[in-house]
């Protein structure tokens, strides 16, 4: 458990009056809705990207189910049509607030790929059919509800909203957007988890608050024209020159706690002629960080100056830290956005709550028989815990949920298996996933009250594992094995992705996950196999990976199983060269591996590697004007070659494998021998035939999976990263 504590708990606040028309079967999304329940009006509206789904996995239901909680009449709008304001006044005005959200993903990574090609499916959609929301959800939606009622707060919140907190480099439009709270016209966006800051919204913007006081909350962002009242300011617009925090003070209002008898001698002092004196007791000065701002460059500096922007992202990512993160403040134009500290995470009691309220866990009958993809792969998945503290550079969940781990109770996941197996139809006793961003972080915590409360390292594993960083697995192992004793169960998979770095620590866990909760095949996500990448991804060494398949291998071998390791690599990572990607593939190679999907890397909003991606320097140090120049494959043609040799199997690609390996002077590498990647050209190409037996391409799912040779893997269930 965390020692950040919040000074309310999330569920102590006294009930609204709405309280008496009790808990919804479903969340209304209709005017008939509405009138079944005997309702006149909601007082929340929430508009949201994704088909609702009463689930504990969709977003919307979480914050819809907490708010009704709290005595609230709450509403859904679920994927409405944005091209007029009628699909948005479909439940009336709302009597406090419209919340608004993209979904579960951010609006763009849903409709285009890695090479901005649109997509034409949607997970989060009945029928899996794309289309059904637009591109910048967040901010359409906010227009047209400003349309439809002038006046009517809005709360944005999600994933969307919360990467786009301050200025933002965007990959679709390649350029430095301000914040999203412009654009959407927004009160307030609240960035991270929402379950603690939105209900301090909700319920003061009851009790008669307006919007220009509800500026001062944690987990929330709103525009002004100054800082807060009272806030001390640091100003760090110039790089790397932060405005000076005075030291934390000793608590008794002295820097010399006391002297020693001999002290006293040698000063000619007599103790015993000393008459007693009273003692005032001073009070502790505040900590540097209470009450403190970070003024971050201007957007206009950042949009046009690439290491200010390195610079402003890498104050921003320091800042995360709930126990000692300072406020940041940001000037666009005559107007800033104003960034609280963030909220405190939800201690184990309230994420029990959370989970434990009265989810139908089906999506909304209005759909039919119409198939949710994004729900048949949770519907018999338990969320065990949130946050992850790898700090991968490419992932945003610590820009999102942070890096302390929040962990549900043993007894608050035993009753949600127990209602899978009851309420789930078509349940067959295999429960496909006990995991969260991360499969093994559960209950795993920093072993330092000083140091949780005050340390802003990006990770707590790289380079090396923190010495505070507790990697005691037994709370996953009991879990494991008291999940697997539930009536009913016949098997618990594992499909998260596996830390493997933290396993090996403790090769009790190892022991347990593959005897009992692999299914042939488990997920771990090395990334890369060189130096170079690596340490831009902030990942460990292949070392790590070899330790844990010695593990793997033997304790499968014990169980008497035939069990393998499905590794994901991304290709076109910044700081990978060509070079890099030639030595991972003679690696895939040597190891038999073959490759069915590939992802190139995605410069999401906010994550650390977009910031490389975009300024071509180091931003996980200092930023200097001599920084570091990281190489970053840009361009289609060298990231289908980065893509291309990581399929070094595929004839497509190897025209250009080839054209490339020999401007390299690594020509000894084409050929039919068993050092060599890639054939000579055939007969059939240089007659412009094109490969032979080219294998069919799998259209990707968001990261790389890999076949070893002579077996075919089935990966399926829950396809978070482990990061």
């Amino acid at each position: 458990m965390s020692t950040l504590k919040a000074k309310r708990a999330l569920f102590s606040y006294p009930k609204y009056w709405a309280e008496c028309y009790g808990t919804a079967p479903f969340l209304p999304t209709s005017r008939e809705e509405m009138d079944a329940l005997g309702w006149d009006s909601c007082d929340v509206i929430i508009i949201s990207g994704d088909a609702y789904v009463d689930h504990p996995s969709f977003g919307m239901a979480v914050i819809g189910r907490v708010l009704e909680a709290q005595g609230f009449r709450v509403g859904i709008i679920a994927q409405p049509d944005w091209n007029s304001k009628d699909a948005f006044m479909g439940l009336g005005k709302p009597n406090l607030f419209f919340g608004v959200t993209a979904g579960n993903m951010d609006s763009m990574i849903n409709r285009y790929t890695a090479e901005k090609r649109m997509r034409h499916d949607d997970a989060y959609t009945p029928g899996n059919v794309g289309g059904k929301r637009p591109d910048r959800a967040v901010m359409i939606y906010s227009q047209r509800l400003r349309e439809a009622y002038k006046g009517v707060p809005i709360v944005i919140g999600g994933i969307e909203a919360s990467l786009r907190r301050i200025a933002h480099y965007d990959y679709w439009q390649e350029k430095v957007r301000r914040s999203i709270l412009f654009d959407a016209k927004a009160d307030i966006l609240i960035y991270g988890n929402a379950e603690r800051p939105l209900v301090e919204v909700a319920h003061r913007i009851a009790a008669g608050e307006t919007m220009d006081t509800i500026q001062d909350i944690r987990g929330t962002a709103v525009i002004r024209k100054e800082p807060l009242p009272g806030w001390r300011g640091s100003d760090s617009t110039a790089i790397d020159k932060i405005g000076k925090i005075d030291p934390i003070p000793n608590p008794y209002g002295a820097d010399d706690v006391g002297c020693s008898k001999s002290e006293f001698k040698q000063a000619g002092i007599d103790l015993k002629a000393e008459a007693a004196k009273p003692i005032t007791i001073q009070p502790a000065r505040p900590k540097p960080w209470e009450k403190t701002y970070v003024k971050l460059p201007a957007f206009e500096q950042v949009s046009v100056n690439k290491p200010l922007y390195a610079h402003a992202s890498r104050i921003l990512h320091q800042e995360t830290n709930p126990g000692c993160a300072r406020a940041l403040f940001q000037r666009h134009g005559d107007r800033s956005i104003w960034v609280n500290p963030p909220a405190y995470p939800l201690e184990t009691h309230e994420m029990d709550d959370v989970f434990g309220l009265p989810y139908q866990r089906i999506p909304h009958p209005s759909y039919g028989d119409a198939k949710i993809p994004a729900y048949d792969m949770i519907k018999t998945s338990v969320n065990i815990m949130r946050g992850c503290f790898g700090g991968c550079s490419f992932c945003s969940i610590t820009e999102h949920e942070g890096r302390i781990i929040q962990s549900r109770s043993q007894e608050s996941i035993i009753e949600e298996i127990e209602q899978i197996r009851d309420k789930v139809p078509g349940f067959t006793g295999v429960i496909s996933d006990l995991g969260g961003p991360t499969a093994n972080m559960y209950k795993l915590r920093c072993t330092s009250k000083k140091a949780e409360s005050t340390c802003r390292r990006l990770s707590c594993v790289y380079p090396d594992i923190c010495k505070h960083m507790d990697t005691d697995h037994t709370p996953t192992i009991d879990l494991y094995k008291k999940a697997r004793e539930v009536k009913g169960i016949k098997k618990i998979l594992i499909a998260s992705g596996v830390r493997y770095d933290l396993a090996v620590r403790d090769p009790r866990y190892v022991k347990e996950l593959v005897t009992h909760h692999v299914g042939g095949y488990l997920k771990i996500a090395p990334e890369h196999t060189e130096d170079g990448p690596l340490s831009k991804m902030m990942k460990p060494g292949m070392g790590a990976y070899d330790q844990f398949k010695e593990l793997f291998d033997k304790y499968s071998k014990e169980a008497g199983k035939k069990q393998y390791l499905i590794p994901y690599f991304i290709s076109a990572h910044p700081g990978t060269k060509d070079e890099d990607m030639v030595n991972m593939a003679l690696w895939l190679k040597t190891n038999d591996f073959k490759l069915d999907q590939v992802q190139n890397f995605y410069p999401s909003p906010m994550a650390n590697a977009t910031t490389i991606y975009h300024t071509e320097m180091n931003s996980l140090r200092n930023i200097k004007n001599n920084a570091e120049v990281v190489p970053v494959p840009k361009g289609a043609r060298q990231r289908r070659l980065h893509k291309a040799i990581l399929r070094y199997h595929d004839a497509s690609g190897w025209p250009m494998i080839r054209e490339a390996l020999r401007k390299m002077g690594k020509a000894n590498l084409i050929g039919k021998g068993p050092n060599c990647l890639v054939p000579e050209e055939g007969r059939d190409e240089k007659a412009g035939k094109g490969g032979k037996g080219r294998p069919a391409l799998t259209r990707h799912t968001g990261f790389s999976q890999f076949k070893k040779a002579n077996t075919k893997p089935k990966v399926g269930g829950n396809r978070q990263r482990a990061r």
